[in-house]
């Protein structure tokens, strides 16, 4: 299984979220946040918490099977992409197993 970490703009959430939801992706986890990267974007402002100029992202977790991590990397790719530059980044990580809590069955195919 692979874990999928996209950080992207907020304004393109729903977009992105609905389009996974679509393609059979139901379970994704949001989560807000600051970044600072190469590229600052128009409405970066300094941090309240960190000490350094940052702009809002929106960070998006999922896990899918092996053959389905192409299908969501390419679909949050085409659908997150913007005009502007500094549109996010996407990390793929390996998952050994994962086990549903209500039942202690394994999702792992």
């Amino acid at each position: 299984m692979k874990e999928i970490k996209a950080y992207i703009k907020p304004k393109k959430v729903q977009i992105v979220v609905d389009s996974l939801r679509d393609a059979g992706f139901e379970s994704v986890t949001l989560s807000k946040g600051e970044g600072t990267g190469a590229h600052r974007q128009k409405d970066a402002s300094p941090s309240l918490d960190f000490h350094f100029t940052d702009s809002p992202i929106v960070k998006l977790e999922l896990v899918c099977q092996n053959e389905e991590m192409e299908k969501a990397v390419q679909l949050i790719c085409g659908k997150a992409q913007t005009p502007e530059p500094g549109d996010g980044i996407i990390y793929v990580s390996e998952i050994d197993d994962a086990y549903r809590i209500k039942t202690g069955d394994s999702l792992k195919e």
